[in-house]
């Protein structure tokens, strides 16, 4: 080595090591790592461990996940009309185009979620129709409930966790003074902005690394088994357990590399290529697919989704507790519950990597863009691509009985769906492409939020940083890949519930912060300014008595 590679290398690593929250990076780095570790020593353990920690968050908190996103979305859609909408975060120009930040935020988001699930959630609910809706299980109206069901699913709630933490994190960075870059900002009002290097603040940027991890390798192994399984069925390529970690391997080493190519090179331009094909893929299938069927289908299952919004978002099925039924709140837990749970686990990143973007824009704005722009992406494609498959399924064109059975997994719907097509192996090979690009964005903008995260809220952070990172969340997802294919086919959903239910309260505290600070700033909506909530009022009843009629008289006699 060179005197000048040695000094270079020496010069990232004393940057690496300056610019490091020591608190934050190594508690987060023990608590995953030790994960890691343990599975190596005793995956069986780490397997029980996991299963019974989600029974316990599911049995404690599952209503909460439920009441906190159903508020959350009703706060969202609240700035779009009301008045805070116009608050700025900062006072600068946007950084990007507004298409530019749609595809980024949508891609960081949850789009490789969407890729995965479209051509095969529908199939679920139509099979076993939620115990909300009184229909027969594979009946023409099963269709349309299946649809409804899935666009409930994806397109409001699920960005709106995403969207309250990137609000609050940009606009207490960009709006005060000496407020940092990271998911722990979002509570300034709450635990006050000389509090942000205190216990209360470490606690929750460290739960952000951990969740941060276990969410977007949760996403990471669903994608490396559909692309695991496309392998299989398509070409006949069969692979083990050595073969998931060099899938693994493959997708680290593509979105490491883009994430250290940056924001600008690297993200923003595999963001907008996503999208384009995206749509293509969307328009292909609506096209070569039932055509009439599905505007017919779309159009009534929106009216459903948007009528039902409210009873759909509390449905409880009330558990085993009185007359409950138990065997809705277990179909709860298993679907909405963990989608919340899934969200709410990449809210720290995904919301940190929106206030990045977010600078210079309105809260309306990204407050729209989080949740209704983002929306009228996602109804098109669950509508179009799930549509398709219950129809295919509804009339024999295809068969995914297997899938619905559980004997074939949930990523094969898609290679069976794209079989019946025309130019079948094209749609199929597109569909691995996107569904692998879609979470390249997802991950490299996580892995670069986690190392914003362990600086302190640097917006660069050093090299060395982001590649520990990427290396440690290719880990986890190869782990939980490989615990899930030892008989544990809910790992990965059982990984998001334990890392997510934590940041259903950090995200309600984030918008009772928002709400805090705007209020008192931007005057109350709700409420007049002097209203007094618990008590008497602070003026007397002499002092607030009105003079001239109706008030004292003063006498004129000395």
């Amino acid at each position: 080595m060179s005197d000048g590679e040695e000094e270079r290398g020496t010069g990232m690593v004393d940057q690496f090591l300056e610019e490091i929250d020591r608190t934050v990076f190594l508690f987060g780095a023990l608590l995953t790592v030790g994960v890691i570790a343990a599975f190596f020593i005793s995956p069986t353990t780490v397997e029980n461990g996991i299963s019974s920690l989600n029974d316990s968050m599911l049995g404690a908190f599952n209503w909460a996940l439920l009441l906190i996103v159903f508020l959350i979305v009703v706060f969202l859609l609240f700035l779009i009309v009301g008045p805070w909408g116009s608050i700025r975060l900062g006072d600068e120009s946007p950084e990007y185009s507004f298409l530019s930040f749609f595809a980024m935020l949508y891609s960081a988001g949850f789009a490789a979620g969407v890729v995965f699930w479209g051509p095969t959630e529908a199939l679920f609910y139509y099979d076993s129709p939620s115990p909300l809706f009184n229909v027969q299980s594979g009946s023409a109206e099963a269709m349309t409930i299946a649809v409804q069901q899935t666009l409930f699913h994806w397109a409001l709630p699920q960005l709106a966790v995403f969207t309250i933490m990137g609000i609050a994190i940009g606009y207490f960075a960009y709006n005060y003074e000496s407020v940092p870059l990271r998911v722990s900002s979002a509570l300034t009002p709450i635990i006050g902005a000389e509090n942000l290097d205190g216990p209360v603040a470490k606690v929750v940027d460290i739960l952000a690394v951990f969740a941060t991890i276990g969410g977007v390798a949760t996403s990471l192994g669903f994608i490396g088994s559909q692309f695991v399984t496309g392998l299989d069925y398509q070409w006949g390529i069969s692979i083990g357990n050595v073969g998931i970690l060099l899938v693994v391997t493959m997708m680290t080493l593509l979105f490491t590399t883009s994430m250290v190519l940056g924001v600008d090179k690297g993200i923003r331009r595999l963001s907008n290529f996503n999208m384009i094909l995206f749509v293509v893929l969307m328009i292909g299938t609506f096209i070569v697919g039932p055509t009439l069927f599905l505007i017919l289908l779309g159009t009534q299952a929106l009216g459903g989704m948007v009528s039902d919004f409210v009873s759909m978002s509390l449905f409880t099925g009330a558990g085993a507790f009185g007359a409950g039924n138990q065997e809705a709140t277990e179909w709860m837990n298993a679907w909405t519950v963990f989608y919340w749970a899934w969200a709410l686990s990449w809210s720290p990143f995904a919301g940190l990597f929106i206030a990045r973007i977010s600078k210079g824009r309105t809260v309306r704005e990204v407050a729209f863009t989080g949740i209704v722009a983002t929306s009228a992406a996602t109804i098109p494609w669950f509508t179009f691509v799930g549509g398709t498959s219950v129809w295919a399924q509804h009339n024999g064109v295809a068969d995914f009985s297997a899938v619905i059975a559980g004997d074939a997994g949930a990523e094969v719907s898609g290679f069976i769906l794209f079989e019946t097509f025309p130019l079948g192996s094209v749609f199929m090979l597109a569909f691995m492409i996107l569904v692998t690009t879609f979470f390249v964005t997802s991950a490299d903008s996580s892995t670069l939020a986690v190392s914003m995260m362990t600086t302190g809220g640097k917006a660069r952070p050093s090299t060395i940083n982001r590649i520990f990172w990427g290396v440690v969340l290719g880990l986890t997802a190869a782990i939980l890949m490989i615990l899930g294919g030892t008989g544990s086919a809910n790992t990965l959903q059982q990984a998001a519930i334990i890392t997510g239910t934590p940041f259903a309260f950090v995200c309600f505290l984030a918008m009772l912060s928002l709400i805090k600070d705007f209020g008192s700033e931007y005057g109350r909506v709700l409420l007049q300014d002097e209203t007094v909530l618990v008590g008497s009022s602070a003026q007397t009843e002499a002092e607030s008595s009105p003079a001239g009629p109706g008030g004292p008289v003063e006498s004129d006699d000395d």
